[in-house]
């Protein structure tokens, strides 16, 4: 993931999460994870055979902030055919993605759903993480 740079804020990590998969012609999710200071220490990439949905491993992306201590992840995910409006279901997985990171003491800052023509919606500008 070249887009990520150690020292970017929350919110330009975040934006740079959804340029990448902008342009994706299948659903995916990308995660970053970061530690305490907010610099990039590992990220994920989750890919889908389908067009419109990416099945996210809520023990993976736990196990994986374990692994690397992080203290903190931003994720995004597109709709390449949709706009980035999030689903009922986007909001259900970002809450249980959120819990079971706060778990083990990782906060989750945002999610941030890609639309058709790089739209994009961030449940942290929203208030609801």
């Amino acid at each position: 993931m070249s887009v990520l740079s150690p020292e970017a804020s929350p919110d330009v990590l975040a934006s740079r999460l959804a340029a990448e998969i902008a342009d994706a012609r299948h659903e995916l999710a990308v995660f970053a994870f970061c530690d305490s200071r907010g610099a990039v220490i590992g990220a994920r990439r989750i890919t889908s055979p389908w067009s419109d949905a990416v099945e996210l491993p809520l023990r993976r992306i736990v196990a994986d902030a374990v692994l690397l201590d992080a203290a903190r992840v931003v994720m995004a995910h597109n709709h390449p055919f949709g706009e980035a409006w999030p689903s009922r279901a986007d909001r259900v997985v970002t809450t249980r993605i959120a819990r079971a990171l706060a778990a083990v003491d990782t906060r989750l800052v945002d999610h941030v759903v890609v639309g058709r023509g790089g739209a994009t919606w961030s449940f942290q500008a929203a208030g609801l993480l």
